[in-house]
């Protein structure tokens, strides 16, 4: 399973003195804190260097990573496991780290529920049971024998027992001495690192190996001395005539498929085969003659001899209880008489008939006592026919929880198959295993601890995370500053939380020019998301007397202030912060806001001032500009600028224009100015509608098989496609080509193009004889199925009568319908309404049935979805 990631969240600070504290308080070595990994990489990177081990480096990296900083937790206990206690390390595939007393227990509970398992299951002794059983790793699930229980306690490569655990200098559990562990794939060679936790890396030692198909030799690591040259494999194959044409690969050749004409077995037929299926055999039977004259060989395709005949030589009768010599091939072995005699299909009777040809009943139906799987049931039944009763076991299955229910069982019952789905101890996920008998398993998941800058992080075991501290990363804090000084303030470390005030000066400048001469107050980036573990209390934080993100004050300095609209005449010395404004009895002369115009009012407040910033209440504005723009537009367009007079360059002409595409299959929309800054070229580009041309070729009913495109369609009395030729009468019929069919009428004198699109290639295939007898059978049958009018109809009396006579008639026959119509017509729509009732209870019942099988199958999927994927 993936590791999960514990992130930050506000509301929290924490600072370097509040980590050192926790370490302090925690018994914790006051050197602990230093990173081991250098002297225990040491002379493994030097043999490699600095740049070639980081890969293989990194899963030791990260169990330093998690010992160094003490949050190295048991998986069974939860607790975190000090450097002074026991511990046992897993050396498969996790190498994950237990306390002895927790790994020596839980082996012992899992050997003994193994065993009672097995002695339940298998009908064993319960010791020969808790000698084949075996434990497994709390993690990875790697078996593990009875005999390798730990027993004592040994540092990470297993040389010393009872390592030192007070030396500051030497990582936790380990001797501090080389691992010497040999290398996997088992190589010769042994690790240069010190005693260390988790997978030793990959081998660094130089050798000189061979590519996969040997063609080339290099001097590479030990750990990656497989590879490929990139070359031909030219390898000879099983075939042993060709050579493998494969780029130099890992394993074993593909069979050869090189292409060829084979015979088979026989030598009858030649086929094209591949070379690696060359062998094969023919589907044609052999039927050579035998030795004998008489019977022929009944083998298929085969090579060498037919060998002799299989009738000669000693002949039996079919039960074999009496043996003929001297009997010719081809004449049948007379029955003896005898009872048949063997075994039948059961195993337990033999054949009652006698002598006979051909093989004896499949079914034995000599009738037999037969007791049930679960024995509680005894009956007399046929011997071929099993016997099971409904009775269901209500035996406890191993887990101790779910009884068996199943119908007749022998005692042999399943081990359970439900979910256990109990509350692991980290609290956060359930057990995914199947139902069981005692504790559950650890929870597996790593989650990882990361620093605020996600450099540094360790992995803990799921539900110590709320146990842990931050990791201590010593990496400068990754935050810019947001104030004036970001690039001359004093950098710091990795923290959590808001970062520190800059305490230089502010030297902010004003619109006025001049500087702040107070303490830094400008913004502050906002605080890193604080530990989401550990919760601590807030400290009080003194409030400074400008707070951090606040403008700078009004600009005290004193300046010389002109009028309102800034006109050679008397200036005052103001407080540059100080906005009192005086006007002159000048003109005003301010450019108005098109830019091309001045004011022609006295001198007046302005709204807004175009040589400040600042603004007055009250002021009166300059007159504005009514006239209307009438600057040129860049690209030239036929559109006026909509705006009135205003500064600067006309906006970009938004005008839609509407152009079709060629074909006249649709119309594309434009801006203006995006069309007229195309080119000739660009333009005809764009009006294309990408799609097929949807123009009539001239010279027949098809559509242009081009893309959308500009002027005539190329090559019209070219066009490829089919069409169906007829004769005259409709009854032969051809497939030409649609440039065939323009040449035939081209050539017949008539002009394709006007030719109904139904009538395209009709009569240009000449009658046959075949069309004739058509015609002439066609006739004869539209003869026949005209009537014969071989009586006179005579007048009908009552058309002269009239229509209101005809009318009162109609109405007395309606009127004098029957009884028995009347109770026909009630019992058919009595049976009409019947009928509806039973659909619509049929219809509710077996929706209902409906429903609750969808409900059953529903419940059964989310079963085994969560079987293939478990909660995490």
């Amino acid at each position: 399973m993936a590791a999960s990631t514990v992130r930050p969240r506000p509301h929290q600070v924490l600072s370097d003195s509040d980590s050192d504290s926790d370490h302090a308080a925690s018994g914790a070595h006051p050197l602990r804190h230093v990173d081991l990994s250098d002297s225990v990489f040491k002379s493994y990177l030097q043999f490699t260097g600095h740049t070639a081990a980081t890969v293989d480096l990194s899963k030791i990296q990260s169990f330093l990573a998690s010992s160094s900083s003490g949050a190295l937790s048991c998986l069974i206990c939860l607790e975190r496991i000090r450097p002074s206690d026991p511990t046992w390390s897993c050396s498969s595939l996790c190498f994950s780290v237990f306390h002895l007393i927790c790994i020596q227990s839980w082996a012992r509970q899992s050997l003994d529920a193994a065993a009672a398992r097995a002695a339940t299951r298998l009908s064993i002794s319960a010791d020969k049971a808790a000698e084949a059983a075996s434990w497994g790793c709390p993690k990875c699930r790697c078996e593990y024998s009875k005999t390798q229980i730990p027993k004592s306690y040994i540092c990470y490569c297993g040389k010393v027992e009872n390592p030192p655990g007070d030396n500051p200098w030497i990582l936790p559990h380990s001797c501090g001495e080389l691992c010497n562990r040999p290398l996997r794939p088992l190589c010769g060679h042994s690790c240069l690192l010190l005693c260390h936790p988790g997978p030793c890396p990959s081998c660094p030692q130089l050798v000189e190996a061979e590519c996969f198909c040997g063609s080339a030799r290099d001097v590479r690591r030990c750990g990656y001395k497989n590879f490929s040259c990139k070359k031909r494999c030219n390898k000879l194959l099983d075939c042993g005539s060709h050579q493998c044409g494969e780029i130099c690969h890992d394993g074993d050749c593909p069979p050869c498929r090189k292409r060829g004409v084979y015979q088979c077995r026989c030598g009858k037929r030649e086929e094209e085969r591949d070379c690696c299926d060359r062998d094969f055999r023919c589907e044609v039977p052999c039927e050579k003659p035998l030795g004998c004259g008489k019977h022929v060989c009944s083998k298929g395709c085969h090579a060498g001899e037919c060998g002799d005949c299989p009738l000669q030589g000693k002949r039996t009768c079919p039960c074999r209880k009496r043996v003929y010599e001297g009997m010719a091939c081809d004449v049948d072995a007379p029955l003896c008489g005898a009872t048949c005699n063997k075994m039948l299909s059961c195993g337990y009777h033999r054949c009652p008939e006698r002598c006979h040809r051909g093989p004896c009943v499949e079914t034995c139906r000599i009738v037999v006592t037969k007791s049930c799987r679960c024995g509680s049931l005894k009956k007399e039944v046929p011997c071929f026919q099993d016997l099971s009763c409904e009775r269901k076991c209500m035996r406890m299955r191993d887990c101790g929880r779910h009884a068996c229910k199943r119908r007749c069982c022998d005692g042999d019952c399943p081990p359970c198959s439900e979910i256990c789905d109990k509350r692991l101890r980290c609290k956060n996920h359930k057990c995914p295993s199947p139902c069981h008998r005692g504790a559950c398993a650890p929870c597996p998941v790593m989650v990882t601890i990361l620093c605020a800058c996600s450099e540094t992080q360790f992995e803990v075991p799921c539900g110590t995370e709320m146990d842990q501290k931050p990791p201590r990363c010593r990496k400068p804090c990754s935050i810019t500053p947001l104030c004036r000084h970001a690039s001359i303030c004093k950098p710091h470390k990795c923290h959590y939380g808001a970062c520190p005030q800059c305490k230089l000066i502010c030297e902010e400048e004003y619109p006025c020019g001049h500087r702040c001469k107070l303490r830094c107050h400008g913004p502050k980036p906002p605080p890193n998301p604080e530990f989401t573990v550990k919760p601590k209390k807030k400290k009080f934080v003194h409030q400074s007397e400008y707070t951090p993100g606040s403008p700078c004050p009004p600009c005290p300095e004193l300046v010389w202030r002109s009028c309102v609209g800034q006109h050679a005449g008397a200036e005052k010395m103001m407080v540059c912060s100080q906005r009192t404004l005086f006007s002159c009895d000048n003109l005003c002369g301010n450019p108005l806001s098109c830019g091309n115009h001045y004011c022609t009012k006295t001198c007046h407040a302005l709204k807004s001032r175009t040589s400040t910033s600042s603004t007055t209440r009250g002021g009166e504005s300059c007159e504005k500009c009514t006239l209307p723009c009438q600057k040129e537009r860049t690209p030239e367009c036929p559109h006026p600028c909509p705006l009135p007079c205003h500064p600067g360059e006309c906006a970009p002409c938004k005008v839609l224009v509407k152009r079709s595409c060629h074909c006249g299959a649709m119309v594309h929309v434009f801006e203006c100015i995006y069309y007229n800054t195309l080119s000739g070229k660009e333009q005809m580009a764009v009006r294309s509608c990408g799609g097929p041309c949807h123009r009539k070729l001239p010279n027949c009913t098809h559509l242009c098989p081009e893309t959308c495109h500009p002027g005539p369609c190329p090559s019209p009395e070219k066009c490829g496609k089919k069409v169906t030729v007829r004769c005259e009468c409709h009854t032969l019929k051809r497939e030409w080509s649609c440039h065939d069919v323009q040449a035939a009428y081209h050539a017949a004198g008539r002009d394709p193009k006007d030719m109904l699109k139904n009538q395209f290639g009709h009569g240009l295939l000449p009658c046959n004889s075949d069309c004739k007898s058509r015609i002439q059978v066609v006739q004869s049958n539209l003869q026949q199925r005209k009537p014969k009018d071989s009586e006179i109809k005579e007048p009908d009396p009552g058309k002269s009568a009239s229509k209101r006579r005809k009318r009162r008639e109609r109405l007395q026959e309606t009127r004098e319908t029957s009884n028995l119509q009347r109770i026909a017509s009630t019992i058919r729509w009595m049976l009409v309404c019947l009928a509806i009732v039973v659909v619509m209870i049929a219809v509710s019942y077996y929706g209902y049935k409906g429903l609750l099988r969808l409900s059953d199958w529903m419940n059964e999927m989310d079963r085994q979805r969560q079987r293939r994927h478990p909660r995490i």
